[in-house]
C-alpha cells in the first residue's frame, strides 16, 4: 500500500530549555524531513501549554515555508472560533501569496486550550459557542473568492481542509466537498467510523473525490525497548495535562520514576496502546494494519520526545520504511 507521509508538529517544548529552542528545533526538523521527502509540514494551534511553542501557527508557517523550498505548510490547524475569519484569510491568503502553491489551511473548531483561555482569545463568554463553525468556514472561504475586497486573501486561496476528532467535522466535511484530516492520536476509537461517515457525506465541492488523512502519534527507534522508553515523556504530558497540571516534556528519566498510581498507570497503557512505538519492524506492522484499517490517503505524523536528535532519527527510521511513499527530495 501507498500513502503519503507528511508531519504534524506541536514546537515541543522540554525540561531545561526554553522556547526559541522548540521553534529553532521545528526548522531544523522541518528542513530534515524535506530532504527525506516527506510531502507536507502542519503545525498545531495550543494555547497556555508550556510544554507548546506553536501557538502563534500563522508566524510559525510563515517560517517553516521560508526555511524550505518544495514541501506543503500548514496549520493542523487552525482553531478558527478563536479568530475572526477574515483575520485567517488575511493571513493565509498572505501566505499563499508568498509561497504559492505551498500553503495549507486546516480547520479545527475546538479551542486548543483551556476555557478560561478560550474565553481571553474570544474576548467574551458568548463566544464560546462553536454551533456557528459551519457559517464560519463558509464566511472564511468567502474572502478568498477573486472578486473578494479583503487583500491578499482574493484569488489566494490555499487548499482548505477541515480536521476533527469525531463524526461532526468528518460530515461537514463531506457535505462541503473538502478534504478531511482525522486526529487518531486524539480519539482512536473514533477513527474509522468518522473516515468512513466523511465518505458516506461526501459531495463535490472543492474535491471531485474524498481525500482523507490521519495523524498518527510515532515513537521508531532502533529497538522496542529504546522506543518505549522515549514515549513515555509524552504519555506523563499528557497525564499532567489531564490533570489540570500542563507543563514542558519531561526527560525519560523523569518518567520512568515517576510513581504512578494504579489509575494512573492504566492511563498511560492505555495512551501508549494507541500510538506506534518500536523498532523498525514493529513500527512498521503496527502503520501497515492501521493505513489498511483506516483505508486513508495520507498519514501525518507526530513525534514527541525529549531529545531533538531522537526525533530526527524517528523520522529517518520511518522514511526508511516506507521509501515509496516519499516524493523525491
Amino acid at each position: 500500500m501507498t500513502v503519503r507521509l507528511s508531519v504534524l508538529d506541536l514546537a515541543p517544548v522540554v525540561t531545561g530549555s526554553t522556547s526559541g529552542q522548540a521553534l529553532r528545533n521545528t526548522l531544523d526538523l522541518a528542513r530534515h524531513a524535506e530532504r527525506l521527502g516527506f510531502h507536507r509540514y502542519w503545525l498545531a494551534e495550543h494555547h497556555a501549554m508550556p510544554g507548546i511553542a506553536s501557538s502563534a501557527t500563522a508566524v510559525l508557517i510563515g517560517q517553516v515555508a521560508a526555511a524550505t523550498s518544495r514541501m506543503r505548510v500548514g496549520s493542523g490547524g487552525v482553531m478558527l472560533p478563536n479568530h475572526a475569519p477574515m483575520v485567517v484569510a488575511e493571513q493565509f491568503g498572505t501566505l499563499e501569496a508568498l509561497h504559492p502553491g505551498r500553503i495549507d489551511l486546516g480547520l479545527g473548531r475546538a479551542p486548543g486550550t483551556d476555557q478560561a483561555t478560550a474565553r481571553a482569545l474570544r474576548r467574551s463568554a458568548e463566544a464560546l459557542s462553536v454551533d456557528d463553525f459551519p457559517e464560519q468556514v463558509v464566511e472564511l472561504r468567502e474572502y478568498f473568492a477573486a472578486d473578494s475586497k479583503v487583500t491578499p486573501a482574493a484569488g489566494n486561496e490555499p487548499p482548505v481542509w477541515l480536521l476533527g476528532s469525531s463524526g461532526y467535522s468528518a460530515r461537514l466535511a463531506g457535505l462541503l466537498g473538502l478534504p478531511f484530516a482525522f486526529a487518531h492520536h486524539f480519539s482512536a476509537e473514533n477513527t474509522v467510523p468518522a473516515l468512513t461517515l466523511y465518505r458516506q457525506s461526501f459531495r463535490p465541492g472543492a474535491l471531485d473525490a474524498p481525500y482523507s488523512m490521519i495523524g498518527v502519534s510515532v515513537t521508531a527507534s532502533d529497538t522496542d525497548e529504546r522506543a518505549r522508553e522515549l514515549a513515555a515523556p509524552q504519555a506523563l504530558s499528557f497525564l499532567r495535562l489531564r490533570q489540570g497540571r500542563p507543563g514542558p516534556l519531561p526527560t525519560p528519566e523523569e518518567a520512568a520514576s515517576y510513581p504512578y498510581t494504579p489509575v494512573e498507570r492504566q492511563m498511560i497503557d492505555a495512551r501508549l496502546s494507541d500510538q506506534v512505538v518500536g523498532g523498525p519492524d514493529a513500527v512498521r506492522k503496527q502503520l501497515d494494519e492501521l493505513i489498511g484499517r483506516a483505508g486513508v490517503d495520507e498519514v501525518m505524523v507526530t513525534t514527541q520526545v525529549f531529545d531533538h536528535a531522537d526525533r530526527l532519527r524517528s523520522y529517518d527510521i520511518l522514511a526508511g520504511l516506507y521509501p515509496e511513499s516519499l516524493s523525491a527530495a
